[in-house]
């Protein structure tokens, strides 16, 4: 009977080893299978980012030459050119359905991103705020899992308040693309839109703008936090002119999402940056990530919502006024960097916020 008894006690526990191995083999493949729909769920975003533009060109010139659907193709390119031109300035036209897509919780995933604000901080639902953020990396992924998406929970953190990230008006005559990105509740990033926004009397608009814009792109790289803002002080004047408060917001882990090719200032390639900035405002750069491909490095994005700087309302400041807001909100932002720094960084003592 012992022995009996000894042998079934070895079966079995034979038995619960093999599940047990075989429970951990199936998580270890669901775990793989979802870090692969992670990976092109960010591949995805990516080439979204960087190529929807021309691919919603050329589909659009396809369908209007090649197809018998031109003529509904040549209606969608007077309606967004002539009719639908202005939404961009007139507050956009978000959909909340394409801002919770799956993609862009995978998105989340991949890094993973993630929204916080300093304790206690909470916004007035009479209000518009300017959030202010920096830096703007290669391609902001943080910022666009916090605001364009869904993802990260802002309407949860700020419920009375509508995000409207703002981008190059440019981006809205293209076809296809403009159309997602309105989607998103994008804006035109110009005087018109954001004061549109801003003096909006039913409060609850969130003006999302990367102050350091296409510049700041070219000192993305890993463990370099320059951002762009001393001579950038339009955001100010148009706070004051609507007395929209100003909220300085910081994403910690944005530089180490791609690498770049090294392009010092008087190097060919910071050359040839400049002459595209000049010409059409956006700074052309060439990342690498994982493998030195199009797929951006893992690391964690945390993007923090500072202290909101309340301003009076001014509508025809002076210099001085635009000045010293300025200074107050440099001030501020540098603080929440050094204050948050150490829950964010893994050396946090000899990591600096240079501004340029």
């Amino acid at each position: 009977m012992g022995h009996g008894t000894g042998m079934r006690q070895e079966l079995d526990g034979n038995e619960e080893m093999k599940k047990s191995k075989n429970a951990i083999e199936l998580a270890s493949i669901d775990i793989l299978f979802r870090r692969v729909l992670q990976t092109l769920a960010v591949t995805v975003a990516f080439l979204l980012m960087l190529c929807g533009g021309i691919t919603g060109s050329i589909l659009t010139l396809y369908l209007l030459l090649y197809t018998n659907y031109w003529p509904v193709t040549l209606f969608y390119l007077y309606w967004i050119w002539m009719l639908d031109r202005d939404i961009c300035d007139t507050g956009g036209r978000p959909i909340n359905w394409v801002r919770d897509w799956t993609l862009w919780k995978l998105v989340k995933e991949y890094f993973p991103t993630r929204l916080e604000r300093v304790p206690w901080i909470e916004f007035d639902p009479k209000k518009n705020y300017l959030l202010c953020c920096f830096p703007h990396g290669i391609f902001p992924m943080g910022p666009f899992a916090s605001f364009a998406a869904s993802a990260n929970g802002f309407c949860k953190l700020f419920p009375n308040h509508v995000p409207h990230p703002l981008t190059l008006k440019f981006n809205f005559f293209l076809p296809l693309l403009r159309d997602l990105a309105l989607s998103l509740g994008m804006c035109s990033v110009s005087a018109k839109s954001m004061n549109s926004l801003l003096n909006d009397p039913a409060g609850g608009k969130a003006a999302i703008l990367m102050v350091g814009g296409a510049e700041e792109a070219y000192y993305c790289r890993p463990g370099n936090y320059t951002i762009v803002l001393k001579k950038r002080k339009g955001f100010v004047k148009i706070a004051l002119q609507n007395g929209s408060p100003l909220v300085p917001v910081f994403t910690f882990g944005e530089i180490n999402v791609f690498n770049q090719l090294a392009n010092p200032k008087g190097s060919v390639v910071r050359s040839v940056q400049d002459w595209f900035k000049r010409v059409i405002g956006v700074v052309p750069v060439i990342p690498f990530g994982r493998g030195h491909s199009f797929i951006p490095f893992r690391t964690p994005l945390v993007t923090i919502i500072g202290k909101p700087i309340e301003v009076e309302k001014t509508v025809n400041p002076t210099q001085e006024q635009i000045e010293t807001l300025h200074a107050r909100f440099t001030k501020e932002l540098m603080e929440l960097f050094e204050e948050q720094k150490y829950n964010y960084l893994s050396d946090p003592k000899n990591v600096q916020l240079i501004i340029e």
